[in-house]
């Protein structure tokens, strides 16, 4: 008897107690399986060694300018939602070098600096982080110029997603239609559909490999009960979501009240730390940086993240372009929600909450969008 094969969009269901060999097995198939993990309190990506690396029994509690790690009353594996750090810091490094010169007799010698990297298989990426990927790939891989970096990193990757069955009070994904659930992007994408000792999960396969994957696991056929199962907790952590941010002319509005009195009213509770840039899963303001050995015959070149928040991003030859908080933080909300579009065809927000949760003083770029949309100025 020949043992069944899935095809792409097709659903099946395996047992909590399965989720280590599906490590395992991608361990196999050449990955460094990466995924969140708990330390000091917050929620970090790192490398996983097997399913007790992951926050197994913990949630979080994140709004505007507030994030908390806590214990569950069960033990789901992913009954959290996001930290701190984005998948770009594996696709889209804080630093990375890009070439060396020397000089040499026979004149300079340039020298690109190929990082050797493994063949990464992220673990637990939410819907709005697979639209981040998207947008990444449409700027890295898409236009005119492909970045090396990114595209080496991004070529053998294995997603394995997993869909928000709850949303914090700072998730708006919902609005946007990036999530809860994910709908492309993935090998594999996971709907935690019960915990504890009975643990399961319905698995949806998204390309041929996550279903060659699977096929090494023990697995069942999804049922109709459970399929509904999935989609009614996914429907839940929508309808849960309270902020929102209406699209509707969304560049229009933006471009047409750039004088708008309001952004005097954020710039003076915004800090200009940046924050909201480097958590951002979309952002990839940068600098470049060149550094010489002492004897000067040597140089190398690098990448780092920078943040259009802060006064040196914008500095030319005689001073800053954005030399206030209030021209700073009009250009970041402005480009994110509006140029994007005029860029990249979508908008660079992908509703993860990130920025309003890790800002220090609780902006909300929701809110900042919906002032100046109850009461436009003209221009």
């Amino acid at each position: 008897m020949s043992t069944p094969r899935l095809q792409v969009g097709e659903e099946a269901v395996i047992s909590a107690a399965v989720l280590p060999i599906l490590i395992d097995v991608i361990v196999q198939e050449g990955f460094q399986p990466v995924g969140p993990t708990v330390q000091d309190g917050y929620l970090v990506l790192d490398a996983l060694s097997g399913t007790a690396d992951l926050p197994q029994g913990w949630t979080t509690d994140a709004d505007a300018g507030a994030f908390r790690l806590t214990r569950r009353d069960d033990q789901a594996y992913f009954g959290f939602n996001l930290g701190q750090e984005s998948w770009k810091k594996y696709l889209y490094p804080p630093s990375v070098p890009l070439f060396r010169t020397e000089r040499q007799e026979s004149g300079l010698r340039f020298q690109y600096l190929p990082e050797e990297v493994p063949s990464y298989a992220f673990i637990g990426v939410r819907a709005c982080e697979l639209a981040a990927l998207a947008i990444h790939d449409r700027i890295f891989l898409q236009g005119p110029y492909s970045d090396p970096v990114y595209a080496a990193r991004r070529q053998s990757l294995f997603i394995v997603a997993i869909n928000c069955t709850e949303s914090d009070a700072a998730c708006f994904c919902a609005s946007l239609g990036t999530g809860p659930g994910a709908a492309a992007g993935f090998d594999l994408a996971l709907t935690e559909i019960s915990c504890g000792s009975d643990g399961a999960f319905l698995v949806t396969v998204g390309t041929p490999r996550g279903a060659e994957v699977i096929l090494k696991l023990p697995w069942q056929p999804a049922t109709g009960a459970q399929q509904e199962r999935a989609r009614e907790l996914i429907r839940q952590a929508a309808h849960s979501q309270k902020r929102n941010l209406s699209t509707d002319d969304l560049p229009g509005l933006l471009y047409n009240n750039y004088n708008h009195p309001h952004w005097d009213e954020v710039a003076a509770r915004c800090l200009s730390c940046g924050n909201c840039t480097l958590v951002c899963p979309t952002c990839f303001c940068h600098r470049i940086e060149d550094k010489s050995d002492l004897d000067g015959r040597a140089a190398e070149r690098w990448r780092h993240w920078d943040a259009c928040h802060t006064l040196q991003f914008a500095y030319i030859h005689g001073g800053s372009l954005r030399n206030s908080p209030k021209s700073r933080y009009r250009q970041w909300l402005t480009h994110k929600l509006a140029a994007w579009f005029d860029q990249f065809g979508s908008l660079g927000c992908v509703g993860c909450g990130r920025c309003l949760v890790w800002c220090p003083v609780g902006i909300d770029l929701t809110a900042e969008v919906q002032a100046i949309r109850v009461n436009p100025t003209q221009e």
